[in-house]
């Protein structure tokens, strides 16, 4: 029998990277660009708590695969899980991303997930101030994860392009800067993922659960 989920909020800022073409169909609830996703989210948590844990300046990121739209599920997903986080943050952030009944929008990736693979720790250094040019994350140094955002170039006068999505039904954020990446790769185990040059986006966050 699953224990009661505890009182939980956090707000921070989310990163986003997958495989689909410059602006993702997903956001549309459309199907993927190549017929699959593939795809990471990076939280940095600003202020939060689980119960009395408190994950205040903790990150995590979050990967799955699927074989089509993500809304069809059958997704595989591992969660790396900051180093410097104690026992009770590390199974409190495990307990969000893969145990269900806790509130969206982890609800909607635990429900669409098949496979969990075992959570892992790795140093996280996220640097972002919310904005694509300014967003850098890295964990392991690199070599487990690393995305580094960047606008989209106009293809007529190659300036940077400055765009928004505004979902006011979205789950994971409510506006969105969308863009791409100039590096975009993750290296967990067997899983070894190269999005550079695709999709990317980057958001602030409000959550809270159950």
């Amino acid at each position: 029998m699953k224990t009661m989920v505890p009182t939980w909020t956090m707000r921070g800022i989310i990163t986003g990277d997958c495989n689909c073409a410059w602006g993702c169909p997903c956001n549309f609830d459309s199907p993927p660009t190549y017929g699959n996703c593939e795809g990471v989210y990076g939280f940095r948590i600003d202020e939060g708590a689980y119960g009395d844990v408190d994950l205040s300046g903790l990150s995590f990121i979050w990967y799955a695969a699927s074989p089509g739209a993500i809304h069809d599920g059958d997704m595989t997903a591992v969660v790396v899980i900051d180093a410097r986080a104690t026992d009770a943050q590390f199974e409190a952030i495990d307990a969000l991303t893969t145990r269900g009944d806790v509130g969206m929008p982890f609800d909607a990736f635990v429900g669409l997930t098949t496979t969990f693979i075992e959570a892992v720790r790795a140093d996280i250094e996220f640097v972002s101030d919310g904005t694509m040019p300014n967003t850098v994350v890295r964990a392991g140094g690199g070599s487990v994860y690393e995305l580094v955002t960047a606008r989209v170039s106009n293809p007529v006068t190659g300036e940077e392009e400055e765009l928004y999505l505004d979902k006011p039904t979205g789950f994971t954020s409510l506006r969105s800067e969308l863009g791409t990446s100039t590096v975009a790769r993750l290296h967990v185990g067997d899983i070894q993922v190269n999005n550079a040059g695709r999709y990317a986006e980057v958001a602030t966050f409000r959550y809270a659960g159950p």
